[in-house]
């Protein structure tokens, strides 16, 4: 029975200080680090007076353990935060229902360890996507109106997306669903092939079934919340917002980024009047999450948009309907690239 005890109090040990060295350096999180701290403190205190016996039962070179090979444990050459998050927390759980049942421990640690597992998962995941939106400045928007096939419109995006956009959001106002679905499994299977983000405008639940990085909701769409119900707390969502109350609200209900705009009179926002420079100026200064600036943004209007304190845009008619897209890709990655250096 020492020998089970040994062998667990290092296995919960070890995993705890492994999660604290995640909140620690990579959270930089004093009240989650100490907590750790704590818990793997007391676990040492508790079992303290057993720490000689412990130690004389241990028979390292005579455990049969050591020979099992784990079938799930893959090599990893890139450290993914995530993988050893949930590695780490399933290994101490199982070891404090070992020290609990042969050792006493009480399940008072389980329990807390539970707790802590959820609010990480949920930092973690934020700061998930955070990286993963971190260096997304360009932003393609489609519409496949005014393609004569649907071959034609996805050799578009394609290209698009072989160029360097960063983002690509499939909006089709005007499609059926199955005719989204068939244009997202192309886009899917390209973005995720380039290292591009696929997002899906307004509908949750075709997001859900091409499995996309995410949704863009408008302002009369499903909530946030909601949205997370469905897709879960690793996905992302994107707000469009007109004003700076929107904008405050989405941020307020945890928006990961927003849409800034009409910046420019749109058509494909024709009853919209513009929210104008005034409103991007105000969110270069106050919105402290990614956000785009779009609405009939070019060529000929970036240098302006970004002299306003725009350093992501999104794009529909200057990236979709142009005649040499790789050029003007481009030409904006160059502009919104210096800026942001």
């Amino acid at each position: 029975m020492n020998r089970i005890i040994d062998a667990n109090l290092n296995r919960a040990t070890e995993a705890l200080r492994v999660l604290e060295e995640i909140c620690r350096f990579k959270f930089n999180d004093l009240i989650l680090t100490t907590e750790l701290k704590n818990i793997r403190h007391d676990i040492c205190l508790f079992f303290d007076d057993k720490y000689d016996v412990l130690l004389k039962s241990r028979n390292t070179l005579c455990d049969v353990g050591t020979e099992v090979d784990n079938p799930t444990k893959s090599s990893r050459h890139n450290i993914d935060f995530a993988s050893v998050f949930r590695s780490n927390f399933k290994r101490l759980e199982q070891a404090l229902r070992v020290l609990n049942e042969y050792g006493g421990l009480s399940d008072t640690f389980r329990y807390k360890i539970y707790t802590i597992e959820k609010n990480m998962n949920e930092r973690l995941q934020m700061d998930i996507k955070k990286y993963l939106l971190k260096d997304k400045r360009l932003y393609l928007v489609t519409n496949s109106d005014g393609f004569d096939t649907d071959a034609e419109f996805l050799d578009k995006v394609a290209l698009a997306i072989k160029s360097g956009v960063d983002i690509v959001q499939l909006r089709e106002k005007t499609k059926p669903a199955s005719k989204i679905i068939q244009y997202g499994r192309v886009i899917r299977q390209l973005t995720s092939e380039y290292g591009a983000l696929f997002i899906v405008n307004d509908r949750v639940d075709l997001a859900q079934i091409l499995n996309a990085d995410g949704v863009h909701l408008g302002q009369d769409d499903i909530d946030i919340h909601s949205a997370r119900e469905i897709l879960g707390e690793e996905k992302i969502i994107g707000i469009s917002t007109h004003k700076p109350q929107d904008a405050i609200e989405a941020i307020k209900h945890g928006a990961d980024y927003i849409g800034v705009g009409p910046i420019y009179k749109t058509p494909t926002k024709p009853l919209r009047e513009p929210a104008g420079l005034e409103y991007l100026q105000w969110a270069a200064k106050n919105v402290d999450i990614p956000f785009y600036a779009i609405g009939s943004i070019d060529l000929s209007s970036i240098d302006e948009v970004i002299s306003c304190g725009a350093s992501r845009v999104a794009l529909v008619r200057a990236i979709m309907c142009a005649d040499n897209i790789q050029d003007v890709v481009c030409q904006l990655k160059h502009k919104i690239c210096k800026v942001s250096n």
